[in-house]
């Protein structure tokens, strides 16, 4: 069907009353489904695109828009010459460009330009006390920096690049696909629109060349595994004078056989005997700054929990600090490791967990005959 015979807003399948966004929504959607590249060969999905660009060009534009509203298609054409005319796509390089990487419809790019340098990561292991109080690490690792034998231009001397003979040092060629003119970077420089003659030795004309860099970097304390440090200005080199990218420094903290951490808290369990349990008692435990006391009191059972509060791990930003939780077990040792007193204790005290009680007395006041308490 030709193009300017339908109308316009049902071309792109909206209302008379859309929004701009609307119609640049909708146009998005048949360039995408009636692109050219999409379809290679097919003449009725290259005249649908054809139909719909025409529809955007009027309805995306005030003026035009607002006198196809009045006159239709029987008014005066939106198009100086009448017709369709190629040069409206490049009006569309933010929609097509952005779909199909053409780089614009007739827009040149930026040959010769800086570029910027990309970004590295380097994945560091991190002792679990490190990782609490922070810690200092000097980490050495490979990147890309200017070449000091061409000062980064690639060229042998230091000289200039000279203007690529294909592009005409535009860094772009242009073909035509279908009915509209493609832009695309040289094959030949790459986009750069310059070709170096004669290469430097050292580079081979990259104007970078691969070294070893050291970098002192300090761990905040608390940090946990997965975060991520970032040094700024340490990655690669950029080309042509480009800044630098940045080095991202990615955590791995190592577990510790007595301290597991969830979070800014820490948890141990420490084991305890039968009696301490059922008489209480005060026990030394292992935190994170020494050796504390805590009380345990009678009749704790096993797997209760007691909280010594800021005794964990640095909550980072300095906001304070996390609670250390001890759960406390009850140790049962094999028959083989114990003595025959102890055996012996033990009868005693199963007898006396057999009987009924005394005149009220308890498991407790048993327990305590038993030891002499």
């Amino acid at each position: 069907m030709p193009a300017g015979t339908r109308d316009y807003y049902e071309v792109l399948g909206v209302d008379r009353d859309a929004s701009t966004q609307d119609i640049k929504s909708a146009y998005r959607k048949l360039a995408v489904r009636y692109h050219p590249d999409k379809n290679p060969g097919d003449a009725e999905a290259e005249a649908r695109f054809k139909e719909a660009a025409e529809a955007y060009a009027v309805l995306s534009d005030p003026d035009k828009r607002g006198r196809y509203d009045r006159f239709g298609n029987a008014g005066p054409s939106p198009f100086a010459g009448g017709g369709f005319d190629p040069s409206i796509f490049g009006d569309f390089s933010d929609i097509l460009g952005e779909m199909f990487g053409f780089g614009g419809f007739g827009a040149r790019g930026r040959p010769g330009q800086p570029q910027p340098g990309a970004d590295l990561r380097y994945d560091l292991r991190v002792p679990f006390r490190e990782a609490v109080f922070g810690a200092t690490h000097t980490i050495e690792y490979p990147r890309l920096e200017r070449c000091e034998s061409c000062s980064g231009s690639g060229s042998q001397g230091g000289g200039k690049p000279k203007s690529c003979p294909t592009c005409g040092g535009r860094g772009q060629v242009r073909f035509t696909q279908g009915f509209f003119t493609v832009a695309r970077a040289c094959p030949q420089c790459q986009g750069e629109g310059a070709v170096i003659s004669d290469p430097c030795r050292e580079c081979r004309g990259e104007g970078r060349v691969e070294r070893r860099r050291k970098v002192e970097l300090r761990i905040p304390p608390g940090v946990d595994t997965g975060a991520r440090l970032r040094v700024s200005g340490e990655g690669e080199h950029g080309r042509r004078g480009g800044p630098a990218g940045d080095l991202y420094v990615v955590l791995s903290v190592e577990s510790d056989e007595r301290f597991h951490r969830e979070g800014p808290h820490v948890l141990t369990v420490e084991p305890i005997g039968y009696a301490q349990a059922v008489l209480g008692g005060e026990i030394e435990i292992e935190t994170l700054d020494g050796h504390e006391k805590l009380e345990i009191p009678g009749g704790t059972e096993s797997g209760r929990q007691f909280r010594l509060k800021g005794k964990g791990v640095p909550r980072l930003g300095g906001a304070g600090r996390g609670d250390h939780v001890v759960e406390v077990a009850i140790h049962v040792p094999r028959p083989a490791d114990l003595s025959e007193e102890q055996r012996d204790l033990l009868r005693r005290l199963g007898d006396l967990d057999q009987r009924p009680a005394r005149e009220g007395r308890g498991v407790f006041e048993r327990v305590k005959d038993l030891f002499g308490g």
